[in-house]
């Protein structure tokens, strides 16, 4: 398997922000790399968001927690086993 053959192992998965509900799709290449898109819906629905380069921090927790639990699968984990 190639590095680039892992983002097919892990497709975008939705998680949603705590504080807003703004929903957005997330894949973690590692747990240093996170791939976030977000929908016009998510971004206009969150009211943390002021730079669009950057997550608000409740949002980053909803992601974080997502991980944690294995709802968000980290990629880098299933080659290394």
């Amino acid at each position: 398997m190639t590095a680039d053959d892992r983002l097919l192992d892990a497709p975008l998965v939705p998680v949603a922000c705590r504080r807003c509900a703004a929903e957005v799709l997330v894949r973690k290449s590692s747990w240093e790399q996170t791939s976030i898109q977000w929908t016009a819906a998510a971004r206009a629905a969150c009211v943390n968001l002021e730079d669009p380069h950057e997550t608000c921090p409740a949002l980053r927790s909803a992601i974080q927690e997502a991980t944690l639990t294995g709802a968000v699968t980290v990629v880098g984990d299933l080659t290394s086993s």
